[in-house]
């Protein structure tokens, strides 16, 4: 019998299903495998501790895996897509397809089909492709510099927002919530701490963004509602390119930030049916590792044939 191996190696979570030809046998979790973000060593670890879980569950050795299909940040560039190649060949022998985190759950909520997948966890991208297979992108150029509306990028604009308030001589429920998520005790400390290199953890900022916003603190509400906006407008622009006539393919939605804030998901829908009357956008959020498995099946059957 043969089995197949999807992985969905996000920023803050590794997701991995091992399946035979038509069932799912096993799933597991661990941290976080976005070799960019965490480095090798993390990505190391995280993608050998989900497989070998997956296959200790299923009762299947990792050399009985034909075909694996892993999604990932960065894999267009060669040496990403090397490492975590490389990664993966420490634990099986299979052949071993590193592709976009959008292009797994693009195959996820559509199949071959035509659709637009708004993706948004620790990163934000929206990809979409058109009937005749054309496919396009909006974001996801990078923490630094894009990924509109993630867990990333909502918690940069909680600690901006914070100090915008503070200019102004508001308040904010935000400052003193954010303070103890980073065990910090002054707004000078958050500064240092926010301008520093490497990076911190932003995107442990989103949860106490929600429970600021569940408290009703006005900013808390207001910066989802505008990562809402900023994933619409991104959804727009390849909705835009691909179909701009009616009928428009439909769009669907994944990642923590969308399974986590109705705020944003209402917004998002809301904007774009503003802007595009009668489009299709589906409430089920999507999980990009199916379509990882998906597509481990495809080439594996390809590979046997």
């Amino acid at each position: 019998m043969a089995f197949y191996l999807g992985i969905d190696g996000g920023g803050t979570k590794t997701r991995c299903a091992l399946g035979d030809d038509t069932r799912t046998l096993a799933t597991a979790i661990a941290g976080g495998s976005n070799v960019i973000r965490v480095g090798e060593a993390r990505a190391r670890e995280a993608l050998h501790a989900s497989v070998l879980e997956a296959c200790t569950a299923a009762r299947v050795s990792p050399e009985k895996i034909r075909s694996i299909c892993i999604g990932a940040a960065g894999a267009a560039r060669p040496e990403i897509a090397g490492k975590i190649q490389s990664i993966l060949a420490e634990l099986t022998s299979a052949s071993i397809q590193v592709v976009g985190d959008m292009v797994i759950a693009l195959e996820a909520a559509f199949g071959e089909g035509p659709g637009v997948i708004a993706v948004a966890g620790t990163g934000s991208i929206v990809y979409g492709r058109d009937a005749t297979g054309r496919t396009a992108r909006a974001g996801g150029w990078g923490f630094a510099i894009s990924d509109e509306g993630s867990g990333h990028w909502i918690g940069v604009h909680a600690v901006s927002t914070i100090l915008r308030a503070r200019d102004a001589g508001q308040d904010t429920a935000l400052s003193a919530m954010v303070l103890q998520a980073w065990n910090l005790h002054d707004l000078g400390q958050l500064v240092e701490m926010a301008n520093s290199h490497p990076a911190p953890d932003f995107p442990r900022l989103f949860p106490v963004v929600l429970k600021a916003a569940g408290e009703r603190d006005g900013m808390a509400r207001a910066l989802l509602a505008d990562a809402g906006s900023q994933l619409a407008g991104l959804t727009a622009k390849v909705v835009s390119r691909l179909m701009p006539k009616s009928p428009h393919a439909p769009i669907a939605m994944t990642g923590s930030v969308f399974r986590q804030s109705t705020e944003v998901r209402q917004v998002f829908y809301n904007c774009l049916h503003a802007r595009f009357p009668g489009l299709q956008v589906r409430n089920d959020l999507v999980e990009p590792v199916e379509g990882a498995l998906v597509r481990a099946r495809r080439a594996g059957t390809a590979k046997a044939g």
